[in-house]
């Protein structure tokens, strides 16, 4: 929508409409982040520090406060933003994207409503697959599962002022081999009170979706195991979600006619799944860029030369959401997820400890993406210099035989 509105405030035309499913799944951040933007108005809960427990050690203070943004709240302040502007909100369900005789894109709504435009931009999260093309033959996607829900327990084994990012001990403590082992998993935890708790198991990466049944399982195991009262009654559920991203590299993404934003456009950090910060940090740079263009652009005439022209103005609007920087960073982030999906839970574990003996400007900024590519460099270096000897060996034999090490050295040397 802040797209929507940058643009609606740059062009010449009476209105632009934007067609979305949702908004905002993973609904909280750190509150700086929203008070840069802005936004603080849309945060309903706060947390004044952030925990993470690995294992039965002393557990890692983030030493940032939290937010649980609303999503109404912010759904609302996004619409009075874009009706400020001009912009023309439709809510309907996109079929497909075409391209008519004299190079138009149409937008193929459900009720046969068919709006068409110069310029599309897709901006519908998972719900990308059908409207974008895909590079054939690139890295495999990943995907980053999570099911929560909301609950009063009796007894909250959690501090009510602190939000837990990372809960990755063994509540159940058996080794017999299943399905789960295939599925390492964390627990996330917001106490909103004493007694209310919303609880999400994530699988912060695998090659396939982890089933939702699987990581039910595995949430309401934890919960009747992690402490005496702590297990809800059925009645005591208040609110259910599952989640699914798709991790996947911008460069696999096909630019030719529509555009992509948001988590359809990669937008995604891997190691924590938020995108909504990033992306409407990014939303007026890039939908001025695109309205410049567009103002550039002479009206359509010839087919071919209009339809070359659309592809021409989606590449410069899409070289300036990913340019080179960007690109290392995000093979990088990259590098760092298909390594950690080859871990088993201890070395998960193994691998976040590393991670937070790093010197505390290094790993705060990977969870916020303000390293530079540079400074990654130097992250990784470090972290090879402190990290125990099996992780080192892992380290490099990733490096040397997973197609993402390559892929990484590719990016950084490309001028």
């Amino acid at each position: 929508m802040l797209n929507m509105k940058e643009t609606s405030g740059s062009c010449s035309s009476k209105s632009v409409q934007q067609l979305f499913h949702s908004i905002c799944h993973h609904n909280w951040h750190y509150t700086f982040f929203f008070s840069d933007l802005g936004l603080q108005r849309c945060i309903e809960h706060v947390w004044r520090d952030t925990i993470v427990y690995l294992d039965d050690g002393d557990p890692i203070l983030i030493g940032r406060a939290y937010g649980r943004v609303s999503r109404h709240l912010l759904h609302e302040e996004l619409l009075r933003r874009c009706l400020e502007s001009g912009v023309s909100y439709l809510n309907l369900k996109v079929e497909r994207i075409v391209e008519n005789a004299i190079g138009q894109s149409l937008v193929e709504c459900e009720g046969n409503v068919i709006i068409p435009c110069r310029l599309v931009t897709v901006a519908s999260g998972a719900a990308l697959g059908k409207l974008l093309q895909y590079e054939v033959g690139g890295p495999r996607v990943s995907v980053q599962t999570a099911y929560g829900v909301e609950v009063e327990v009796e007894n909250n084994p959690y501090d009510p002022s602190l939000m837990v990012f990372m809960d990755y001990r063994d509540y159940v403590r058996h080794k017999v081999h299943s399905l789960e082992a295939e599925f390492p998993t964390f627990l996330y935890a917001m106490p909103m009170s004493d007694t209310r708790v919303f609880f999400e198991e994530t699988c912060l990466v695998s090659k396939e979706a982890m089933p939702f049944d699987l990581l039910k399982n595995k949430l309401m195991l934890r919960l009747k195991t992690g402490g005496d009262n702590g297990y809800p009654n059925k009645e005591k559920f208040m609110k259910r979600n599952g989640l699914i991203y798709q991790l996947v590299d911008p460069c696999q993404i096909l630019i030719k006619r529509n555009l992509a934003f948001g988590a359809a456009a990669s937008m995604v950090h891997p190691a924590t799944g938020y995108s909504v910060v990033r992306s409407l940090s990014e939303a007026p740079r890039y939908a001025s860029v695109i309205a410049n263009i567009l103002k550039r652009s002479p009206a359509m005439d010839d087919m071919l030369v209009s339809s070359r022209r659309t592809e021409n103005i989606s590449t410069q609007a899409w070289e300036t959401l990913w340019p080179r920087k960007r690109k290392r960073q995000r093979s990088f982030f990259l590098f760092g997820l298909a390594l950690i999906l080859q871990l088993d839970i201890g070395g998960i574990r193994s691998f976040f400890h590393t991670f937070f003996r790093l010197p505390k400007w290094m790993w705060q900024g990977f969870l916020g993406s303000s390293l530079s590519s540079v400074d990654l460099m130097l992250f990784a270096f470090y972290m090879f210099v402190i990290a125990p000897n099996d992780m080192r060996k892992c380290l490099i034999t990733h490096l040397i035989s997973d197609p993402t090490g390559a892929i990484m050295i590719r990016t950084y040397l490309t001028l």
